[in-house]
């Protein structure tokens, strides 16, 4: 879920715990509103500690500045 989703969740709920006054044979609508307020704000939390997570670099021991040199081995030559 992106942050689009955790935002819409957090407005629906919202909107059903305290904008209507609606009223549902067994159902609670605050409650179904609170809930997907909770369930959005762990989206959010979910994914903002995804984007401060540090990012993989290029590994131990090799910088963006090293080169790497190829060797090929033909087994079909003479001169090996």
């Amino acid at each position: 879920m992106g942050l689009g989703g955790c935002v819409i969740l957090i407005a629906l709920g919202a909107i059903l715990t305290f904008a209507t006054d609606w009223h549902v044979n067994g159902v609670n609508l605050d409650i179904v509103g609170v809930i997907l307020i909770v369930v959005g704000l762990l989206g959010l939390i979910t994914f903002s500690s995804v984007l401060r997570r540090p990012r993989r670099g290029f590994g131990p021991g090799i910088g963006a500045d090293e080169v790497v040199e190829e060797r090929h081995h033909y087994y079909d030559d003479p001169r090996l």
